[in-house]
């Protein structure tokens, strides 16, 4: 941990609590690093800080650091690491004048900042800081300097008597630059609704698994030295490699995570990435032994679970292992919570999807769900479409599981069995035959039986229909 500077000017315009946090964030400490050390939250100290920037007249930490302590020590200070980027979403401007659109306004920023701060798997500033700097600030350079935004969130809102107009931007607070931009027009109905279907297009944008901030900090990730990878870095990597669905990319992944972890054991979305891997290496016969990849799953998903109860993700990927291990209404509850805090993200919906389809509950909700994921996520990651396959093929939509498969993760031995079966229910005999020999050949541990074992296959209709498949498709 960096060292607190030797005060040498204590400016009189702070109080006790603003010199403490200054002093250690001159000195290189993080945000949380200085929550711990005072025994406040992250986002108090990012308020505080606004505060003092303001007081002091200062821009950056540089010129903090020069009250505080001196030059020389300011531009050492400067050279500390900051860890993963921070996101700031300004109050989005409401262009009209009236009362209830400036409601509208606020009402929308605060459920996106809520939502992202939730789904973004990086720090987002909380919400009633930024409301006061405002949505229009004399000087944006200087207030994305005091609360130590990496990106920011912007945006405006203009109101006539048929529709919504809600244009936002994405942009990196260093240069400047826009690095995403969006117009979403909605005909005006029920306000609450429609301030809903806004906030779930604008987080479910930004922050998907395959939304702009993850393509962000993964690019940023590749291009650092391996010497300089922080917990977020392996995570973003570690969750690249898991969406691959290959047993390279599987093994890449449970690597990666478990690096992510040593740095960090609190990452609770890194938790539930390699409670995934091991999901994924338990069905697809990527690990020799099935009991060691359910055991491995447990305990990722119950650390997660213990780090965040309302977790979504934590949630489904724990209905799908008490499914595994016999408790299906312990699955079935589990569904119930992770709709209940994900209902408004569509990787959870895809996810809930699979296993409403395969797992436990009606295959009817499993396809108005991916529906819903695919409209919320118009650019969804292959594994959407692998969810989407096999929904439809529980359904008897052969035909159309076959077209959602071809989009899905060609490396991932579950794709080639569903495509097999698939084939053999519309008579394709020759070519059903011929993906089960490539599936027997690329993936020699993969069997049908392991399939239904680790998923797993409980729901009676999914496995009456997997089994037909097998039966038509002439699986050993």
């Amino acid at each position: 941990m960096a060292r607190i500077l030797t005060r040498r000017f204590v400016p009189a315009l702070l109080s006790d609590r603003e010199r403490a946090v200054a002093e250690r964030f001159a000195a290189g400490l993080t945000y949380r690093q200085i929550g711990e050390a005072l025994c406040i939250a992250p986002s108090t100290v990012r308020s505080h800080l606004a505060t003092i920037y303001g007081k002091l007249g200062v821009r950056n930490k540089i010129e903090l650091a020069s009250e505080i302590a001196g030059p020389t020590e300011a531009r050492a200070a400067a050279v500390v690491e900051e860890g993963p980027p921070v996101l700031a979403l300004f109050p989005i401007e409401s262009l009209n004048e009236e009362q209830r659109w400036r409601r509208f306004a606020d009402g929308l920023s605060s459920d996106i900042c809520v939502d992202l701060a939730r789904y973004a798997d990086l720090p987002v500033v909380a919400f009633h800081t930024m409301k006061l700097l405002g949505n229009r600030p004399e000087s944006y350079d200087d207030h994305v300097q005091a609360i130590g935004a990496t990106y920011a969130v912007t945006g405006q809102v203009r109101a006539d008597d048929r529709q919504v107009r809600l244009t936002i931007q994405l942009s990196e607070t260093r240069s400047g630059m826009t690095l995403w931009s969006e117009r979403y027009d909605r005909p005006i109905g029920d306000i609450l609704a429609l301030q809903d279907n806004l906030t779930e297009c604008v987080v479910n944008a930004l922050a998907g698994c395959f939304g702009k901030l993850a393509a962000l900090g993964r690019n940023a990730s590749r291009n650092k030295a391996p010497s300089n990878l922080h917990s977020y870095d392996y995570y973003l990597l570690g969750a690249e490699q898991l969406n691959r669905f290959s047993a390279e990319g599987n093994a890449a992944a449970i690597r990666l995570l478990t690096r992510s972890l040593e740095l960090d054991p609190a990452r609770v979305k890194a938790w539930i990435e390699l409670a995934y891997a091991y999901s994924v290496q338990a069905c697809n016969g990527y690990g020799i032994d099935l009991g060691t990849s359910i055991g491995n799953w447990q305990s990722a998903v119950e650390q997660a679970l213990r780090l965040d109860p309302t977790n979504p993700f934590a949630h489904t990927c724990l209905g799908d292992l008490k499914a595994c291990m016999g408790d299906l209404k312990g699955a079935a509850d589990a569904q119930i919570l992770a709709f209940q805090h994900g209902k408004h993200n569509a990787d959870t919906l895809a996810l809930l999807a699979g296993s409403k389809a395969l797992v436990a509950g009606d295959p009817d909700e499993a396809i108005v769900l991916i529906e819903k994921a695919l409209s919320l996520n118009p650019l969804a990651p292959p594994w959407y479409y692998g969810m989407l396959g096999r929904v439809l093929f529980v359904t008897g939509r052969h035909a159309e599981a076959l077209s959602a498969l071809g989009r899905s993760s060609q490396e991932a031995p579950n794709t080639l069995m569903f495509q097999a079966m698939a084939q053999a229910f519309v008579g394709q005999s020759s070519e059903a035959a011929s993906t089960a020999l490539r599936l027997k050949a690329e993936f020699p541990l993969f069997s049908v039986d392991r399939f239904i074992a680790g998923y797993p296959v409980t729901n009676p209709p999914a496995l009456q229909a997997v089994q037909e498949g097998c039966r038509l498709a002439m699986f050993d």
